[in-house]
């Protein structure tokens, strides 16, 4: 048991997490360094999340200074111009640009939103994730363009943006979601050609944890991005109701915690894996938060928050806080696949989540010192 942070609040422990990525990296060396990229987006979110909470301009000023690093007066920054995962980090210009008035970060998002024009496409509107992986749509996706996409509507009066993600969604669920438990594949290949593709379905074939908690943090946030009213609020309620019903039927028993490969936890080479166990944190959280779905899930995100302090969290004073266990960038695959990918210690991926989950807890008023003993 980690006796340095049983007691402490989870703001506390995000802003511990923060801390020690921000004294690591300037925000230009953050991996992969000098990059537009979703691995710096997510945890830069993290900080934002961070700076709204606390009001410490310290987290917003680091964002910026990201941010100006790769963008130019003019609004020019490089970024991959064939794949969703490039969208992701321009959730951070909503905030600079509300913000600072600046106009290179309304002309960068508008760059961005161009690549919902120019991706390909499967034959019924479904974006490819990437050039490199043709005809396929990846859970992941969903997170990288869809609230991107619902904030630009939003912001500058593009309500066809709406439509778009909509479609994204509607595909997504679909082609990858599973009968039987409930649970989301995390790819689809449309033509059938991939190894790991099922010949009837197209799916891969296991249920991969973050693919499953990309999809649940997008749709947690999604609802309120859609217009009052607007039928499809509904509709994604219900869908997030059944799909963090259908998460919490593996939460691991004794730590709170979810395994690499979600319904397979009694397999001894399977592990549990802290970024998804966040990323559902915070889905549970947020959701329950909102009324979209029942406040008995803020318990189940208490248990997982006791047992990532007490099975995968570090605090020293030389290293700061250390979160382990996080899985690296991973494709789609067999389950010998998953469960053998690298483990990493402070990945950004999975410090990025475990920000954004623990100010969501905080935001609960329910997670005082007593909700971790």
């Amino acid at each position: 048991m980690n006796q340095s942070l049983i007691t402490k609040t989870p703001l506390y422990i995000a802003e511990e997490a923060a801390k020690t990525i921000m004294k690591a990296y300037t925000p230009k060396e953050l991996p992969p360094a000098g990059r537009w990229h979703y691995h710096q987006g997510v945890f830069l979110c993290g900080l934002i999340r961070l700076w709204e909470e606390t009001g410490k301009k310290a987290y917003f000023n680091y964002v910026k200074e990201y941010a100006n690093e790769l963008i130019d007066g003019c609004g020019n920054f490089y970024f991959r111009r064939d794949e969703l995962d490039a969208i992701q980090a321009g959730l951070i210009l909503y905030p600079l640009y509300d913000e600072t008035g600046d106009e290179r970060y309304r002309k960068a998002a508008k760059k961005l939103k161009g690549l919902f024009d120019t991706l390909n496409q499967t034959e019924e509107g479904g974006f490819w994730h990437k050039d490199k992986y043709p005809y396929q749509m990846w859970l992941d996706g969903l997170y990288m363009g869809g609230p991107f996409a619902l904030k630009y509507a939003r912001a500058f009066s593009e309500p066809e943006m709406y439509d778009v993600v909509i479609l994204e969604e509607k595909l997504m669920r679909k082609h990858t979601k599973d009968c039987r438990t409930g649970l989301y594949y995390h790819a689809w290949d449309e033509k059938r050609e991939m190894p790991w593709a099922d010949p009837v379905s197209g799916c891969s074939p296991e249920f991969w944890g973050r693919s499953i908690g990309w999809y649940a943090l997008a749709l947690s946030d999604m609802i309120e991005l859609l217009p009052q009213g607007h039928d499809t609020r509904q509709e994604w309620t219900r869908v997030l109701q059944e799909m963090v019903k259908s998460i919490a039927n593996f939460q691991d028993e004794r730590t709170g915690l979810w395994h690499q490969v979600v319904d397979k936890g009694g397999l001894p080479d399977n592990w549990l894996e802290s970024s998804c166990s966040c990323l559902y944190m915070y889905a549970m959280t947020k959701g329950a938060r909102m009324g979209y779905i029942d406040s008995s899930y803020i318990d189940r995100a208490a248990k997982a928050f006791k047992g990532l302090v007490e099975e995968k969290i570090e605090l020293s004073a030389k290293e700061g806080l250390l979160l382990k266990d996080i899985c690296v960038g991973t494709s789609a695959g067999t389950y010998d696949y998953y469960v053998g990918r690298e483990k990493s210690t402070n990945d950004l991926h999975g410090v990025g989540a475990l920000i954004m989950a623990l100010v969501e807890l905080e935001k609960t008023g329910r997670f005082s010192r007593e909700a971790v003993k």
